[in-house]
């Protein structure tokens, strides 16, 4: 069920709103020259970290291989992260929704939970 081109394509805007999220987060969290600093470097990193530690064969070769669990706990970690910048910056339902949509993708995406988990490299 994962990789049900709906889930894609959901589980893509996640990851894409998330780091939205961190930018305008970053850029909220402080007034003076470091607002610059949060707002591009958050996002960059996250993005970064997303990219190279992964699981083996999630969908591609994965230039630093990870336990499942790390993985997921990253994952989670991100989208849970956004779901609280939102809240910490007064978009309270957009909190929730972010938040309810996380659960429901991976809910829907329960084999690729299942394999994060399993995953011990």
């Amino acid at each position: 069920m994962s990789q049900h081109p709906l889930n894609l394509l959901i589980r893509f805007l996640m990851e894409i709103a998330a780091l939205v999220i961190l930018a305008i987060w970053g850029w909220h969290c402080t007034v003076d020259w470091t607002r610059y600093l949060y707002a591009l470097g958050l996002p960059v990193v996250a993005a970064t970290i997303w990219g190279i530690f992964r699981i083996p064969n999630d969908p591609n070769p994965a230039p630093v291989e990870v336990p499942g669990i790390l993985r997921l706990a990253y994952e989670l970690f991100l989208f849970g992260f956004a779901t609280w910048g939102l809240h910490n910056m007064g978009y309270t339902t957009l909190s929730y929704i972010m938040g309810i949509v996380t659960i429901i993708s991976y809910s829907s995406g329960y084999d690729r939970t299942l394999k994060m988990l399993r995953n011990k490299t």
